[in-house]
C-alpha cells in the first residue's frame, strides 16, 4: 500500500484536460460541466494505477482491457499529463463497437463472452484493466482466474466496482438478481470479497481504496479540489463505504 498515494496524485487534468469535455468522450453532460467530476475517478484511479506499475516495471506494458464499452479508458490515459509507456493493448469486450474503438485509439480487438466455457485471452500480457466489469458476471471469481491465468508472474490486475460491507453483500446480491435486467449487475461486492477474489486467483491485493464520501452529479460541490481530495480521503479510510473501490491486484 505504502506505493500507492492516491492523495498525491495529479487530479488537476480533470479540470482541464479538453479531451474529457468533448462529445466523443461518453460521459453525462452534468459531469462535464464541472471542473472535478468525481465519476472520472474510475478512468482516474486506472490511470495512476497503471501509471505507476508502467514507472515500476521500466518497459512498456502489454494490456488486455476487459469491457471496453466506448473506448473512454484508453482515451482517458493518453490526454493525461504523463502517458504510461504502453506495449499491444487489446480491447476486450463481448460488443464490440470497432469503429468507435479505432477513433479512440484502438488497435487489437477480442470479441469475446466473458461467461463462455470457453473464454480465454489469446496471449499473456503484464496487465489487465477491469473497470466495471465484474459486477455484471454470475461468476466474477472464475472469470478473473481465467484472466488471471494469463496474466504474467509479477503483472497485474486493475480493477474496480459498486462496493458495499461485507455484511450487506449476499443480501444485496440475492436482491439484485431478482431484478437485473440484461447486462444490468449481478454481483456485489466489499473489499473483503476483494481480496478472496485475489486469493483465490493467484494474486496478492496490493491496492485497495474506496473512492467518495459522497456522489453528487454535476452540483457546485464538484468545482471544489478540496471536495475531491476530501473524498479519496474519505475513501481510502473506509473503503467499504457504500460506493465505489478501486484495486490492484498482482499475480505471485
Amino acid at each position: 500500500m505504502n506505493a500507492y498515494k492516491p492523495l498525491d496524485w495529479d487530479i488537476d487534468f480533470l479540470a482541464t484536460n479538453p479531451v474529457l469535455r468533448t462529445k466523443r468522450f461518453g460521459i453525462p453532460k452534468e459531469a462535464k460541466s464541472v471542473r472535478y467530476p468525481i465519476r472520472l475517478l474510475r478512468y482516474w484511479f486506472g490511470y495512476h494505477l497503471l501509471r505507476v506499475e508502467a514507472a515500476r516495471a521500466g518497459r512498456p506494458l502489454d494490456v488486455a482491457e476487459i469491457g471496453v464499452h466506448t473506448g473512454q479508458f484508453l482515451e482517458f490515459v493518453r490526454s493525461a499529463p504523463v502517458v504510461p509507456a504502453l506495449g499491444r493493448w487489446t480491447a476486450v469486450d463481448a460488443v464490440m463497437l470497432t469503429e468507435k474503438l479505432r477513433k479512440a485509439g484502438y488497435e487489437d480487438f477480442l470479441e469475446a463472452n466473458l461467461e463462455d466455457p470457453a473464454f480465454a485471452l489469446p496471449r499473456d500480457y503484464d496487465a489487465a484493466i477491469l473497470l466495471h466489469v465484474l459486477e455484471h458476471l454470475f461468476e466474477p471469481e472464475a472469470v478473473l482466474q481465467k484472466i488471471a491465468a494469463r496474466i504474467r508472474p509479477g503483472g497485474v490486475l486493475i480493477g474496480g466496482f459498486p462496493v458495499l460491507p461485507d455484511i450487506l453483500v449476499n443480501a444485496r446480491q440475492r436482491s439484485v438478481r431478482r431484478t437485473a435486467k440484461p447486462m444490468g449487475h449481478v454481483s456485489v461486492f466489499s473489499p473483503e470479497r476483494v481480496r478472496r477474489m485475489g486469493e483465490a486467483a493467484g494474486c496478492d491485493t496490493e491496492f485497495l481504496s474506496g473512492a467518495f464520501l459522497m456522489r453528487s452529479k454535476g452540483s457546485v460541490l464538484e468545482n471544489s479540489a478540496a471536495w475531491m481530495r476530501l473524498n479519496l480521503r474519505w475513501g481510502g479510510a473506509f473503503p467499504g463505504w457504500p460506493g465505489e473501490v478501486y484495486w490492484l491486484m498482482r499475480k505471485r
